[in-house]
């Protein structure tokens, strides 16, 4: 038996008590009826605090609504016994066969198991990486790029709609001086003292020659926009090539220049005009985002009539909004953080809700380590480490699980040796090893003549560390559903960690094949083999949602 079959139980038993008029509610959807693990095995294998909450509206006391629940549930098929707890809570038992019915309906279920449909109609725009085209990505960005996708893939898991997107800065002063290193670069000069410099500047400016050898014949202005425009183009073609490489695709590329070349700027300014949002002082445009908790109004059509900063920020939300989006979230870095109360001021300036139209989440500093020692340059970029120095270290399943294994609240430091190794100490090699060693027993029980298809009596699943791990397995899709509701796919390593450990536990004490030629295979060896099944497709969901591989062998 599911969670999901046990709220659905519940539900079946509150619609009961209503018919039978000892329950005056309205009885909630199953959806919102929670049924977790608790945190003691001791107290049951699922519990409930659907008597906490309805109490107020029952108008009896949550304990007194708890036990006639309880009386109820008692006779639901596959529930072994339901005990009530503290104030209200259920704790819930169910018999051994019920239990471990769940190992069957997640090898059903197959890559379906975990999904669920919380978020469906939701239409959610998720920027993610938009580092400048000025040079490649950074560890800052490539922590975006894993945990980004990883999130993606949580949401969609969970019911919604998303469309992956990267914003290029290809606008501005920024750009500028890229195009002045790189014609520095191309005439043997020195970077300017505010430019780029690097190996990847030096290949950039070969490569523009390469295809327009009469740059640096044009007069000056000319030729640095040959080199700006050629320039800019290659660095975002080596951006695109190293984020697919390192299995993060987007759906959509916005160019920041054609917000300035589409009249998209002047929309906004006009839609928050008729919102009464924009004022005008000293000869400039203002946005009154004081209104909405910001600690200053912003500028956004300057006094020369040149566009603010902020001003493309308001044209690329309302194209989003426009575009149909019902949530835009945005990742950004810690030097980020005193953006956050403009652009909410921003939504709530255009009629919007913040932190419901627009989520902005903050990322931590992540550190290299080798033999001890920080890792602080690039052999490519000179003054940073970027995405490709990780992948060269410990190859993009390592980088990928260890950038999304940590809440993006905290620094992390990465240990290139710790992910190299193939120890348990390495927490993306124990838990692919789970994945690779439930194939591995499911490649010698076939050998040994154990087929699912013979036979599953869930009622001989009984062993101690069989219950264990029946419990974590069910609790994948509540992990999930958390992991998308609070933008945290980091749980569901954890969990894979968790599910990892006790898997391994089991094996140890539970044979799946027989121990000898002599040895009769038997429903037992069948059974288990579904619940050595059952855990391999769980792994390789989890897997899958942080992006990372699930081998068959290692």
């Amino acid at each position: 038996m599911t969670p999901e079959q046990l709220a659905a139980a519940l539900h079946t038993v509150l619609s009961q008590a209503v018919a039978d008029g000892h329950l005056a509610i309205e009885v909630p959807a199953e959806q919102a009826l929670r049924v977790e693990r608790p945190r003691s095995r001791e107290h049951g294998d699922w519990a409930t605090n659907v008597a906490l909450q309805l109490a107020k509206p029952a108008g009896m006391p949550p304990r007194q609504l708890a036990e006639q629940l309880a009386a109820r549930l008692r006779e639901v098929d596959g529930v072994a016994a339901v005990d009530v707890a503290g104030p209200g809570f259920l704790n819930i038992t169910l018999d051994a066969a019920s239990a471990a019915e769940l190992a069957r309906s997640i090898v059903e279920a197959g890559e379906a198991f975990g999904r669920g449909n919380a978020a469906a109609g939701e239409r959610i725009n998720l920027e993610f990486v938009s580092a400048n085209p000025t040079g490649p990505i950074h560890l800052g960005g490539t922590r975006w790029a894993a945990v980004g996708d990883a999130l993606a893939r949580v949401l969609e898991a969970s019911g919604a709609e998303v469309t992956r997107e990267y914003y290029f800065n290809d606008h501005g002063a920024q750009i500028d001086r890229f195009a002045r290193s790189l014609v520095a670069s191309a005439r043997g000069d020195a970077a300017p003292e505010d430019g780029y410099a690097g190996a990847y500047i030096d290949d950039i400016a070969t490569e523009v020659l390469r295809r327009r050898p009469d740059a640096l014949q044009l007069p000056e202005e000319e030729g640095q926009e040959v080199f700006r425009e050629v320039g800019v183009n290659l660095m975002f073609e080596e951006i695109q090539a190293s984020l697919a490489d390192f299995g993060v695709n987007f759906d959509v590329f916005f160019h920041e220049n054609s917000l300035h070349e589409t009249g998209a700027v002047q929309r906004a300014v006009d839609r928050l005009t008729e919102q009464g949002a924009i004022f005008e002082q000293d000869g400039a445009l203002w946005l009154r985002t004081t209104a909405h908790g910001d600690d200053k109004d912003r500028v956004v059509i300057k006094s020369d009539g040149h566009p603010a900063y902020i001003s493309g920020d308001l044209a690329y939300y309302l194209d989003k909004r426009e575009r149909g989006f019902d949530r835009c979230i945005i990742m950004l870095g810690a030097d980020h953080h005193g953006y956050v109360q403009r652009m909410m001021a921003m939504c709530a300036a255009f009629g919007d809700e913040p932190g419901v139209n627009l989520e902005i989440l903050i990322g931590q500093m992540v550190n290299l380590v080798k033999d001890g020692r920080p890792v602080r340059m690039s052999k490519r970029a000179g003054t940073v480490v970027v995405l490709e120095d990780l992948v060269d270290a410990v190859g993009v399943d390592a980088a990928r699980y260890a950038l999304t294994r940590s809440s993006t609240d905290s620094q992390i430091d990465i240990d290139l040796d710790l992910l190299a190794s193939r120890t348990n100490e390495n927490p993306v090699f124990y838990v692919q090893y789970a994945h690779a060693r439930t194939s591995n027993v499911a490649r010698l029980a076939n050998e040994d003549g154990v087929h699912r298809q013979d036979g599953f009596d869930p009622g001989l699943l009984t062993h101690p560390t069989e219950a264990v791990l029946l419990a974590i397995l069910g609790d994948f899709p509540r992990v999930v559903a958390q992991a998308a509701q609070l933008r945290e796919p980091h749980r569901i390593a954890r969990y894979l960690e968790d599910l990892a450990g006790r898997f391994h536990k089991w094996y140890d004490e539970c044979r799946v094949r027989p121990t000898s030629a002599e040895e009769e295979v038997t429903d037992l060896h069948r059974s288990r083999l579904w619940l050595n099944d059952a855990t391999r497709q769980v792994l390789a969901n989890g897997l899958y949602l942080l992006g990372v591989s699930a081998p068959e062998r290692m």
